[in-house]
């Protein structure tokens, strides 16, 4: 399926760009959320003429979620789990618990998908963790894992 894309995408293009792509991830992604159109000389023409505002749009999201990253760049964020003897967790901690810890600690707005886990966090130690706001903008923050103190 070929498309246009309303916006940077991470490894598939940028603004205006005819890119491409599998059926169902066209439809059922990029043309729903409203990221591309499909290819047809009247959308070209429509991106075309729209490409400035488009861009202008991009730059106002990219700064937003700048402004995010920094606050949360490089930080360290701790979950206090109870673990078996051997330090495996009873369940593996996921996105959505770290978007939650980084809303209640740095008052950030960070949604799961946006999260990038290298490897299940299902042990005590410390992990590295991507965070992709936008096709320009990352961060990378620190989740340490410790056991729970007993009483």
């Amino acid at each position: 399926m070929e498309i246009i894309l309303l916006e940077n995408i991470l490894k598939l293009g940028n603004i205006g760009d005819k890119v491409t792509v599998k059926n169902g991830y066209g439809r059922n992604f990029l043309l729903k959320q409203g990221k591309a159109l499909r290819f047809t000389k009247q959308n070209l023409e429509l991106v075309n003429k729209k490409k400035e505002e488009l861009n202008k749009k991009n730059n106002e999201i990219k700064n937003k979620f700048i402004e995010t990253a920094k606050l949360i760049n490089n930080k360290i964020f701790t979950f206090y789990k109870e673990s078996k003897e051997n330090n495996d967790l009873y369940g593996s901690i996921k996105p959505k618990e770290i978007t939650n810890l980084i809303k209640e600690k740095s008052n950030a707005d960070v949604s799961p998908s946006q999260i990038t886990l290298k490897s299940e966090l299902n042990k005590i130690g410390s992990y590295k963790v991507d965070i992709n706001f936008h096709s320009e903008v990352k961060a990378i923050i620190s989740i340490k894992i410790d056991r729970v103190q007993s009483k």
